[in-house]
């Protein structure tokens, strides 16, 4: 059994280390590597891993099937930053910019932290729906022909053609444009998502805005919600990916299911 395995998604970075760079320092390390081909899934790998702990380095999209992975086999998850947003790595105390330094999680500190399931996916930070998912999936498409003025398109498109979510909540009728169920306390901001103070208080927390450009948002916290309506399936965006979400959907915590292993510094930091 090896140290740890690291996977790669070549496919996320932004700037910094090349792939090369970061198989080379974790290769020092004692951990294996594996860079992933386009359409493999690294779940599966994970699964089947001989490792004693269980790594990716991607963005917030990369990370869910590894962490669920490790969650099944109760090994240790190691994040390492290397996408474009990085929200789960900056909350559990990362810093965003330096991936190399984050690979001092395989000899690290183990944290316990939820997670999150909507109909048994993991989630690492939140689900969307309604007019952000709708963006998300107009991105996604925009992305694949390397549009860079896709986002702010998108959200144009948007602010001219309102289409109110009419959903029920555990049973409870609400409607609004923008809806949030979090892994956890975020603190919102206009078009962004603060940090999260704690990542094992074992609440979801469901937020809701009527507008597009919300100055303010309706708070619900739970341990499951049930969301419900008249479509057999919703446009979302699950940690910040484009996904189908059928109705009924089921959302619940799960407190504490994730041992995350971070570098001493930041453990004692």
């Amino acid at each position: 059994m090896t140290r740890g395995v690291l996977f790669v998604n070549p496919r996320a970075g932004a700037g910094g280390p090349s792939v090369d760079e970061l198989a080379a320092t974790a290769s020092e390390q004692g951990v294996d590597v594996r860079v992933l081909a386009r359409g493999e899934d690294a779940g599966g790998l994970a699964r089947e891993a001989d490792a004693a702990a269980l790594g990716v380095a991607g963005g917030d999209g990369s990370l869910g099937q590894v962490a669920a992975a490790a969650v099944e086999r109760d090994l240790p998850f190691v994040c390492v930053p290397f996408g474009t947003r990085n929200h789960f790595a900056r909350d559990v105390g990362l810093d965003r910019n330096d991936p190399l330094a984050a690979l001092a999680a395989f000899g690290g500190v183990e944290r316990r932290v939820d997670v999150g399931r909507v109909d048994g996916q993991v989630f690492l930070n939140n689900v969307v729906l309604g007019a952000y998912a709708r963006l998300v999936h107009r991105r996604e498409r925009h992305r694949r022909r390397r549009d860079a003025l896709a986002r702010m398109r998108a959200l144009a498109v948007l602010v001219r053609h309102p289409q109110p979510l009419s959903l029920s909540v555990n049973g409870e009728p609400l409607r609004a444009r923008v809806l949030l169920v979090a892994n956890n306390h975020y603190d919102l901001r206009l078009l962004s998502l603060g940090a999260r103070e704690r990542l094992d208080e074992g609440l979801l927390h469901l937020y809701a805005a009527e507008g597009v450009l919300p100055s303010s948002w309706e708070e619900r916290e739970g341990e499951r919600f049930r969301l419900d309506g008249r479509w057999r399936a919703l446009r979302a965006a699950v940690d910040g990916e484009p996904a189908s979400l059928a109705l009924p959907a089921d959302l619940v915590i799960e407190p504490r299911a994730l041992r995350v292993l971070v570098p001493p510094e930041v453990a004692s930091g």
